[in-house]
């Protein structure tokens, strides 16, 4: 099985986004900076109606016209449904149906889903590093302190590890 990392630094993948991840890139104003990254970004259309869904009851996150807006082939299955959320769902079902090997997934239940598809997982924290890693900011310290500030939840172990590993 391939691993998110090894993925991340391949030049030519596509990576199918969750809610979580666009709503914290939206959050901290980081879609200009992921827009650099060299992936090709693709959502199904259950995260646009999730994403919809929270601009109609006003939070101001949209998805960005750069991230590609796919259809499902099949609707993902009951049993996936009866489990994860229809976003995660159906990324794990885009991933699988399009044969991209990496999802980007925040939530625990859904990484784990993914997971056990096969599929790589990153999250958003991984795409940031990835930001890093190219140069495009020096320091990914501000960006999750506004995350933090503006609701986005990481477990403060995970930033630990996640900054030493960044070399922050």
């Amino acid at each position: 099985m391939l691993t998110a990392k090894l993925i991340l630094h391949s030049m030519n993948n596509r990576i199918v986004l969750n809610t979580g991840p666009i709503i914290a890139f939206g959050k901290i104003d980081a879609f200009e900076l992921i827009k650099e990254l060299p992936f090709h970004f693709v959502t199904p259309s259950q995260v646009q109606t999730e994403i919809g869904i929270g601009a109609s009851l006003g939070y101001p996150v949209v998805i960005p016209s750069w991230i590609e807006v796919i259809r499902l082939v099949n609707p993902p299955s009951r049993l996936a449904l009866a489990n994860l959320d229809a976003g995660e769902a159906a990324v794990i079902e885009a991933a699988l149906q399009l044969e991209i090997p990496i999802v980007c997934i925040d939530e625990l239940k859904g990484r784990r889903a993914a997971l056990a598809s096969g599929l790589a997982v990153v999250g958003s924290l991984g795409i940031l590093g990835k930001v890093k890693s190219l140069g495009l900011v020096a320091s990914l310290q501000p960006l999750i302190k506004k995350a933090q500030d503006n609701g986005i939840y990481y477990d403060p172990k995970l930033v630990e590890r996640f900054l030493r590993d960044v070399d922050e």
